[in-house]
């Protein structure tokens, strides 16, 4: 078999893919492992948005990717595609949302379907790499702030404030020294002329 049928046969993801899988670490070994992802591609595909571990949340997207791109070729009347959304998918009402909501929403998407986003770092406490996970078109607002020069936003009210006091200071010292600067020039100028 040729290359050219081979690709036909397995679907191409829109994401990188390791060449192994990570070594997520689990009590229960291998089997563990997969039921901590499942439990997460189920978190993914019924919340839509998920904060978890990176490498996990990782690990996780492959799979989601795969499954909804395996749905969007196969459909649900697809034996191997249903089986396979049966086996990630832990609540059965979820199979579902996948092929009546998710496939129609993504069937002419040219990106990826899902997005990982690094979370901010605490303030203090131990720090553990944070994502958040989400399918794209999710009805939450967006976490990118797509304007990053807006006027309107607390933080540049803020600054503007900040500087506009900081320059009121300023300009008060300036009119300081130059009054200063100027009354001795006026003395010196009256004493020449009443002698």
């Amino acid at each position: 078999m040729n290359q050219a049928d081979v690709t036909k046969l397995v679907s191409k993801l829109r994401i990188k893919v390791p060449p192994k899988h990570r070594r997520l670490s689990c009590p229960e070994g291998p089997e563990g492992r997969l039921n901590k992802l499942r439990k997460t591609v189920t978190g993914l595909i019924k919340y839509e948005r998920i904060e978890l571990n990176y490498y996990r949340g990782d690990e996780a997207r492959q799979y989601a990717e795969r499954l909804i791109s395996e749905a969007i070729n196969h459909g649900d009347c697809h034996k191997p595609t249903m089986e396979m959304a049966d086996f990630w998918l832990l609540e059965k009402e979820l199979v579902h949302k996948l092929f009546k909501v998710l496939v129609p929403r993504f069937e002419n998407s040219n990106s990826a379907y899902t997005r990982m986003l690094k979370a901010p770092k605490p303030a203090y406490g131990r720090y553990i790499d944070k994502a958040v996970l989400e399918l794209r078109g999710n009805p939450y607002p967006s976490l990118q702030n797509k304007q990053t020069n807006n006027r309107q936003l607390l933080q540049n009210i803020l600054l503007d404030a900040a500087k506009y006091d900081y320059r009121q200071v300023k300009y008060a010292e300036m009119a300081e020294k130059i009054e200063k600067s100027e009354e001795p020039s006026s003395v010196k100028t009256t004493n020449i002329e009443h002698n």
